[in-house]
């Protein structure tokens, strides 16, 4: 990316780009009429819809210094920063945890959002209308059997954000947690499960209608474009069938 856009669209900073909610909010963001950098490792999946949209691909790594360093400094201006990159790993209980997929989840989930938050929040201040969007999980609310790991960084996620919003009181940059239940896409649970497809598509067996990646970057869209003094600090979104993350409607069949 140059060091301008000829000043015709604020940028947006998307991480997690390359697939999911990531890559549905890139797409939203980009409808809506942002200049969209896409971050994320996979550098062809990111510069396909770079391509597609009109925005730009720049490698990224949010769980090293360098590689976020060298993200934000091909980032000329920022006027919002959604920090997707995230993800789940494993589902087993405290008492046989797996600490390196817990240490996996806080780099990424926790950890990631604080590199690039720092990174680009003088950015974010200089655009006199920055927006922080922080993608949390209703993880981060409540907590599930054998969750512990992904439900204490998103516990984690969210004390980022209240954090920052103490912090940056007084700043022009608005902070938003979206915090999703159960939203099908076509890596997470597949990912958590290490690539176990039969275990991946029991989490959605019977639901009808879960959430789509589409229907967080709504979220995330509608959270954006409100006008700048207001601030929606968090939008829990949830398909009607799930009413906890250990209670969800299943259809038989």
């Amino acid at each position: 990316m140059t060091k301008s856009n000829g000043g015709e669209k604020p940028i947006a900073v998307v991480t997690g780009a390359s697939s999911g909610i990531g890559a549905a909010t890139a797409r939203r963001l980009a409808a809506d009429g942002y200049m969209v950098a896409l971050g994320a490792r996979r550098k062809d999946r990111i510069k396909s819809l770079a391509a597609e949209i009109g925005g730009t691909a720049i490698p990224l790594d949010v769980t090293s210094d360098s590689s976020v360093a060298e993200f934000a400094a091909q980032v000329p201006s920022c006027a919002v920063l959604v920090n997707n990159a995230g993800g789940a790993f494993g589902l087993d209980p405290v008492e046989s945890a797996d600490v390196g997929e817990w240490l996996a989840m806080y780099e990424v989930n926790v950890l990631g959002t604080v590199r690039m938050t720092k990174a680009l929040l003088p950015a974010l201040v200089a655009s006199g209308r920055g927006h922080i969007v922080l993608m949390g999980s209703i993880a981060g609310r409540l907590v599930y059997e054998g969750g512990g790991g992904y439900t204490a960084a998103k516990h984690a996620t969210a004390a980022v954000a209240e954090t920052l919003r103490l912090e940056l009181v007084g700043e022009p940059v608005r902070i938003t947690e979206i915090a999703p239940g159960m939203v099908k896409t076509e890596e997470f649970a597949l990912v958590r499960f290490g690539g176990d497809e039969a275990r991946a598509a029991a989490v959605y067996a019977g639901v009808e209608a879960p959430l789509t990646a589409d229907d967080v970057a709504d979220c995330v869209g509608w959270c954006v474009s409100r006008p700048a003094h207001v601030n929606i600090d968090l939008l829990v979104v949830k398909p009607l069938a799930q009413a906890a993350p250990y209670k969800v409607h299943r259809t038989a069949g």
